[in-house]
């Protein structure tokens, strides 16, 4: 750990570094483009609302806690870095940060089911086993090109409300949650229910799950039960001991 960091901003730096790491993994990147941010504890950053972002210009597979970059919601580097950043990283993201109490992990993707589902007219369609965890979970906020005007940020907050699932139509997915794995619970199934509805449309005419049905799927799912150390930590803790397994270079 670097001497200039705390131990509260090195261990959101690991967690974060991680969290690329997987996206990459999982083939969640799109060329050196979209983001993942977390918003620093106050302990770190007072009462200014602070947040780290990748380094724009290097891909998910090279980002590391150590090149992450600390901006705050103007997008201006606090720490000295020789990166720079993408400005729809600090836009969109920091629209969430600064205007939602709990958003602070946003995570954003160009996946091609979900700029495929993103381009529908009728949007996700709650007729398979993980939308149907998203009962009354996803909104929508209407494309207004690339996210790099600040004025577009009180709709951005209009449109997305306190519903953590969030479909960018025209342009991609985005998740919210109070920490690095809540978000990535709610993007995961998200995207495996775009997933599977684009594969069913290839095929033929879904087959609608009933809104008592799909309001009792979302009661019941282990991915947001709060019982298991928090939601979506057991996933997130096994997917980070995968790609400890394929190296550790990114805690450096």
């Amino acid at each position: 750990m670097p001497l200039s960091l705390s131990p509260e901003e090195w261990s959101a730096r690991l967690q974060l570094a991680a969290c690329y790491r997987i996206f990459a993994m999982l083939g969640w990147t799109e060329m050196i483009y979209n983001h993942i941010t977390l918003r620093l504890p106050e302990s770190v950053s007072g009462k200014d609302n602070q947040f780290l972002i990748n380094p724009f210009g290097l891909h998910y597979s090279e980002v590391t806690a150590g090149n992450l970059v600390k901006i705050n919601s103007k997008g201006e580097i606090l720490d000295g870095s020789k990166f720079p950043v993408n400005p729809a990283g600090f836009v969109l993201h920091s629209t969430l940060h600064d205007g939602i109490k709990d958003a602070h992990c946003v995570m954003h993707t160009h996946t091609t089911a979900g700029v495929a589902v993103a381009s529908l007219k009728a949007g996700l369609s709650q007729s398979n086993f993980y939308s149907a965890q998203l009962h009354d979970m996803v909104a929508y906020h209407d494309f207004e090109g690339i996210t790099v005007h600040r004025e577009e940020g009180p709709r951005v907050l209009k449109s997305v409300g306190s519903r953590q699932a969030v479909i960018l139509r025209n342009h991609g997915l985005l998740s919210w949650g109070k920490t690095i794995p809540e978000a990535f619970a709610i993007l995961w199934t998200l995207q495996r229910a775009c997933e599977i509805q684009m594969a069913t449309l290839s095929m033929g005419e879904p087959l609608p799950v009933p809104e008592a049905i799909a309001a009792k799927c979302t009661r019941d799912s282990l991915q947001f039960d709060q019982n298991l150390g928090g939601v979506g930590v057991d996933v997130f803790e096994a997917l980070v001991r995968q790609i400890d397994r394929l190296g550790e270079d990114y805690k450096h």
